[in-house]
């Protein structure tokens, strides 16, 4: 078994001509570059929030709750899990930059849910070195919200740990359903 993902067949047409996925990202960030202007902010959110989710490309963070650039911090990995860096994350966020509120979205039909733990298995078997990471694989999205917030909560670390919610986006129709931390 492989662990590595192949391209959809088909998907070599979306890259410009001629060129990788990475030389259009370059020349799309030199049109943006040409008419960018500083908005002269720093690098504490305006909402004092932190977003951690998902980096399913289904989930359009911004558009879906109406944030602006500069709103919040988003923090992203597979699956959305409050992990050790999430926490290291979150520290620096609160601690440094202000944030005093805390976001975790998870959604529907995750790929953290079809895989397991085996894949750390099958990744040593390939590569020859077992990742020091857990998968954070899960059955139940909502179960894994609740284990994230509580996570949040009890970190030693983070001193804003009140306003702590979880959520389940819809993809198929772009709405959160908070999950209850019971």
């Amino acid at each position: 078994m492989t662990t590595s993902a192949a391209a959809p067949t088909g998907s070599e047409d979306a890259i410009t001509d001629g060129g990788t996925v990475t030389d259009r990202l370059v020349d799309a960030n030199q049109r943006y570059s040409a008419a960018f202007t500083d908005p002269g902010m720093d690098a504490r959110p305006v909402l004092r929030v932190a977003v951690v989710a998902c980096m399913d490309a289904r989930l359009d963070l911004h558009a879906a709750l109406g944030l602006e650039l500069g709103d919040c911090h988003t923090i992203r990995n597979a699956g959305g899990v409050v992990t050790d860096d999430v926490i290291r994350s979150l520290t620096i966020s609160q601690r440094a930059l202000g944030t005093r509120s805390v976001v975790l979205i998870h959604h529907t039909g995750c790929g953290m849910e079809s895989i397991t733990e085996d894949f750390r298995h099958d990744l040593e078997m390939e590569v020859g070195q077992r990742p020091a990471w857990a998968v954070e694989a899960f059955r139940d999205v909502d179960q894994d919200v609740r284990q994230s917030m509580q996570r949040v909560r009890t970190s030693p670390f983070l001193v804003h740990t009140d306003d702590v919610r979880g959520f389940v986006f819809d993809v198929r129709t772009g709405r959160l359903r908070e999950v209850d931390p019971a």
